[in-house]
């Protein structure tokens, strides 16, 4: 009697089934990898925007911004950030500039819309409990509704 070559049907769908197992378990595990990745690149334009208007900030008080009275000193827009401002310190009028460009809110859904409009901005005259837009940009936040894996909502990162 010859001895049959191939696999049974019965061992082709046990190796399906192991396979779409696997393959089940494996996309929430990806899913979570992006959500750390976006949440890492959050973090990061965060931090990168925060202290350049600290710089921003800075340069005021030390007078190579001109400022006008009871100004907070902080920049009136984020995309005063990016044009620059003269330096008052040098008689050239050459510009200082702060960054090369607004990082995204990398939970903002929309890519047509420019990107100092993806955050939500501070004044330095609102409460930290309820931020509103200003005269000035004090601090950003995130837009998303969403909560981060460590339980805190984007919005207050």
């Amino acid at each position: 009697m010859r001895k049959a070559n191939g696999f049974t049907l019965i061992e082709l769908v046990v190796t399906v089934a192991i396979i779409g197992i696997l393959a089940a378990g494996a996309m929430p595990l990806a899913e979570l990898g992006a959500q750390r990745a976006k949440e890492s690149e959050l973090r990061i334009a965060l931090r990168q925007i925060r202290n350049e208007l600290d710089a921003y900030r800075a340069a005021s008080v030390a007078q190579r911004i001109e400022r006008k009275v009871g100004a907070s000193g902080y920049p009136p827009d984020l995309a005063t950030l990016v044009n620059g401002v003269p330096d008052a310190a040098d008689p050239s009028g050459r510009r200082i500039y702060f960054l090369r460009r607004i990082p995204r809110d990398p939970f903002y859904t929309d890519p047509t819309v420019p990107a100092d409009k993806t955050w939500g901005k501070r004044s330095y005259a609102s409460p930290p409990g309820a931020p509103r837009e200003g005269a000035d940009v004090f601090d950003v936040y995130s837009l998303s509704e969403r909560t981060g894996l460590n339980g805190i909502p984007y919005r207050e990162w």
